[in-house]
């Protein structure tokens, strides 16, 4: 056979002779042509702009035809016909959608194309006719094609070498991680998602500060992708491994919450679908599973939404659980789904998997690159200009033999080689004076020239700085940036929650109310709330702990179990502590020494605490003050930011001066009034402006004036409700409720009003609290006796009256700490009360302790 076609071929002239090939070869050589074609000039993104070719080749037709964004929308018919015309010889359709698409918000997280008219919706509906539609470019897509005529980027001919186009964008936007990118090449693909513009910025400054920063780093910048629809993004694993890596899977879910109709009827509230779901398509598919039954409990599902906003309304039928129907909507439903992230891009025209630094790292160099070569270009300008004006200031120093000469050249030409001849100007300078007008000869017209070559001298200067220092360069990058971020930068849309896989110990804990209590001696316990029972205002009280003969209970705090507690030393140091972390113990129980639990030092004393919601929201934080009293009377504010980084040896929270101690510390939002009280029974009221934030060291400023030698602060309050009132208590057992508003505002750091009338039956003043109605009140006796009353039953009486008995006393028994609770309703226990009482004949014998209030 081979023989014969060696013949054949003998036959044939030598041009025409035909090469036998083998048609596996051949196959593979043209598979591997075809798909590297796909792969570099259709379906993969770059590297450093975040586009495929047909995505930059609308945006630079948009911009060649003038669509920008403060020009007239033009016909999308008119853009698609220039860009097919000029760049991309494939079908109308292509370019159509690609431009489509970027004009959708359900689609781009930072959409790059205005579009007027119809452009589809998140119902899957398809866009008008392109005939129809309107477009320009958005503001941000200008960001894209900045400094595009400096000679920042290069330039390859079109398809038919008639014209050139730009091979890659210079942008500013980091395109790549903010908008993301799709696409099917042959025998590989990518799936980026799109991140929040804000967080992508600052992960790019914490780069370019720390060429170093671990990939766990960044993430405290960029937490997790950001999609256009918002959702919830489940479990932060999968966004952690496709940060690593550049290969996850990320689990994203509806945001949806049950309400109650006014019927009693539960339904199910849809605001925001995972991304690239169609939500037509989902409500079809979920009243499908209805009808066969697959998924039970609803009885109706209606598509509110309108242009305000997406609203999906699941009706729950009465005999079904709301929270067992959402999680079956979860599972068999496009309510959850997931984004496999697979980050594959061009870099230097090679498809690679990039990991988050990665592609920071690869849109860093570009931007040095453009700055690099912006640089050159404005630098080789402005010596041009500059050449130029020094040629006119040759001339104009020597005006008269310059008009001379002009005057005596026959030509032009003539004119231009004697100016060269004469004064060793340039050809280029030379022309110049030629084209100069009569008018640039007045005095004033010639001071501008000067002016210019001074300026331009420092501009070439600063840019020849610029290309001899990288670190100007990099601040370059980094201020152009943070200009980015101050324009288009928004909130995350995307909320993140943890899901099964990332359970935190809190997750296991029940976030129920408790009641947590700090004995004299700085024991510590944690008691459900429901173990303690309201009495009457009078009663004897039911014992609260069994404390040891020389200790008594000292504070009592209401919160919830995962709140985070800060505790204060008398010495002025802080302390962090979950309160789930606090071991249980019953309402008799004598609790747990802290300095077991935290690193107190066992010379200290616990004397303030502080209930907080988290600190990782960075907005409460700074919006949240810490205020501080001693017993001398000084007052400190903090903000609360500056408590947030847990130690586990604590931290110095304010100095305190000798023979001084702190007493309380209260969380304000920076708009409270204080109310300091005196041992003297008097107080002061003073806005909390008056007090300027400090840092964590320092001492303060005074708040109040003492009466005495032996006088001292026994309480602090903040007040930011005018129904509040004031309740204070003295020693003897005595209290009473004053309006806040018989306290008038002064100045800090006065003598104060009176708060209650001291005489030997009330005893000094031991406690003051901001309370309402709605409180209770827990009295701890020095024997350890507690007594639950409602605030309710004591009535609002006047400042300076003597008040009423809250709390009966045994023998030389004093009042040792006040605390006010939540209310609770319950009725009183007849037999609780019968049994504290017999305990308390039994525990009357104990040591009486000096109150250290």
């Amino acid at each position: 056979m081979a023989e014969e076609t060696e013949n054949d071929n003998n036959l044939l002239p030598a041009d025409d002779r035909i090469i036998p090939i083998n048609i596996e070869d051949q196959m593979k050589s043209a598979y591997i042509d075809y798909s590297m074609s796909v792969i570099v000039s259709r379906a993969l993104p770059d590297v450093r702009d975040g586009l495929k070719p047909v995505h930059r080749r609308v945006l630079y037709g948009m911009l060649d035809l003038g669509v920008t964004s403060g020009k007239p929308y033009k016909k999308s018919a008119r853009i698609v016909g220039d860009v097919l015309g000029k760049y991309h010889p494939h079908g109308d359709s292509s370019v159509y959608d690609t431009m489509v698409r970027m004009a959708q918000e359900w689609s781009l997280r930072y959409p790059l194309v205005d579009g007027q008219g119809n452009y589809g919706s998140v119902d899957g509906d398809p866009p008008a006719a392109m005939r129809y539609t309107e477009a320009r470019l958005k503001k941000i897509a200008e960001e894209l094609l900045s400094d595009i005529n400096k000679d920042t980027i290069d330039y390859q001919l079109n398809f038919d070498d008639s014209l050139e186009e730009p091979t890659v964008l210079p942008t500013r936007i980091p395109n790549l991680l903010v908008n993301g990118a799709s696409g099917i090449a042959v025998g590989m693909a990518t799936n980026m998602a799109p991140h929040n513009l804000s967080e992508v910025v600052d992960g790019i400054v914490a780069y370019i500060d720390n060429r170093d920063i671990e990939i766990a780093e960044l993430m405290q910048y960029i937490k997790a992708p950001d999609f256009p629809t918002g959702a919830i993004i489940y479990g932060h694993a999968g966004v952690q491994e496709a940060f690593q890596t550049g290969r996850g899977r990320i689990v994203m879910r509806a945001k949806a919450e049950i309400e109650t109709t006014k019927s009693g009827r539960e339904q199910i509230i849809v605001t925001e679908i995972p991304y690239q779901v169609n939500k037509s398509d989902m409500i079809k598919r979920t009243a499908d599973l209805v009808n066969e039954k697959k998924l039970e409990g609803i009885s109706e599902i209606r598509d509110e939404s309108d242009r305000h906003g997406m609203r999906i309304v699941y009706d729950i039928k009465r005999d079904a659980n709301a929270s067992i129907v959402l999680n079956n909507l979860y599972k068999y439903t496009a309510l959850q789904t997931s984004f496999s992230v697979n980050n594959i891009a061009l870099v230097h025209g090679r498809p690679m998997l990039l990991n988050l630094k990665d592609m920071i790292y690869h849109f860093v160099e570009h931007r040095h690159e453009v700055v690099v070569r912006r640089t050159r270009f404005e630098l080789a300008e402005a010596e041009k200009r500059a050449h130029i004006l020094e040629g006119l200031l040759i001339a104009l120093d020597h005006l008269d033999e310059v008009i001379q000469l002009i005057r005596s050249s026959a030509t032009p030409d003539d004119a231009r080689v004697g100016l060269m001849e004469k004064f060793g100007l340039s050809d280029i300078q030379a022309r110049a004076i030629l084209d100069m007008t009569l008018r640039r000869l007045t005095g004033l017209e010639r001071d501008k020239i000067k002016e210019e070559y001074a300026e331009l001298m420092k501009t070439i200067e600063y840019l020849k700085s610029v290309l001899e220092d990288e670190g100007l360069r990099m601040k370059i990058i980094k201020d152009e940036l943070l200009e980015i971020k101050d324009k288009y930068g928004d909130e995350r849309r995307s909320t993140i929650v943890h899901s099964a896989e990332d359970m935190r110990m809190e997750d296991f804990i029940e976030d129920e109310e408790v009641v947590i209590t700090i004995s004299h001696e700085s024991y510590v316990k944690r008691t459900p709330l429901s173990e303690y029972r309201r009495q009457s205002r009078g009663g004897k009280g039911s014992l609260g702990t069994n404390t040891r003969e020389e200790d008594f209970t000292e504070h009592i705090i209401t919160a919830s179990a995962h709140n985070y507690m800060l505790f204060f030393t008398e010495a002025g140091r802080c302390f962090w502590l979950r309160a789930f972390e606090i071991p249980e113990g019953s309402r008799t129980s004598r609790g747990r020494a802290i300095q077991n639990i935290i690193n107190i030092p066992k010379e200290e004393k616990i004397k303030a605490y502080i209930k907080v919601k988290n600190l990782r929201d960075q907005e409460y934080l700074e919006n949240n003050f810490i205020i501080m009293c001693t017993k001398r009377g000084t007052i400190k504010k903090t903000s609360l930011e500056a408590y947030s980084r847990p130690r586990a040896n604590g931290i110095n929270a304010i100095n305190i001066a000798e023979g001084d101690q702190l007493l309380e510390a209260c969380l304000t939002d920076g708009g409270s009034e204080i109310v300091m009280a005196l041992r003297s029974g008097r107080a002061i009221r003073f806005n909390e402006s008056t007090v300027r934030p400090m840092g964590r060291t320092a001492t303060g400023v005074r708040g109040v004036t003492l009466a005495g030698p032996d006088d001292e602060v026994v309480g602090m309050i903040s007040v930011n409700n005018s129904e509040t009132t004031v309740l204070v208590v003295s020693e003897k057992g005595y209290g009473k409720r004053t309006d806040i508003e018989d306290y008038r505002v002064t100045n800090r750091g006065g003598k104060g009003v009176k708060t209650i009338n001291v005489t030997e039956k009330t005893g000094k003043l031991v406690a003051i609290k901001d309370v309402t109605d709605n409180d209770d009140l827990m009295i701890i006796n020095k024997s350890g006796i507690v007594i639950r009353i409602a605030v309710s039953e004591l009535r609002v009486m006047g400042r300076a009256t003597q008040g009423v008995r809250l709390i009966s006393l045994k023998g030389d028994d004093e009042i040792a700490s006040v605390a006010k609770v939540e209310h609770e309703e319950e009725e009183l226990n007849d037999e609780n009360q019968a049994s504290s009482e017999n305990t308390d004949e039994n525990n009357s014998e104990s040591t009486q302790s000096e109150s250290d209030d």
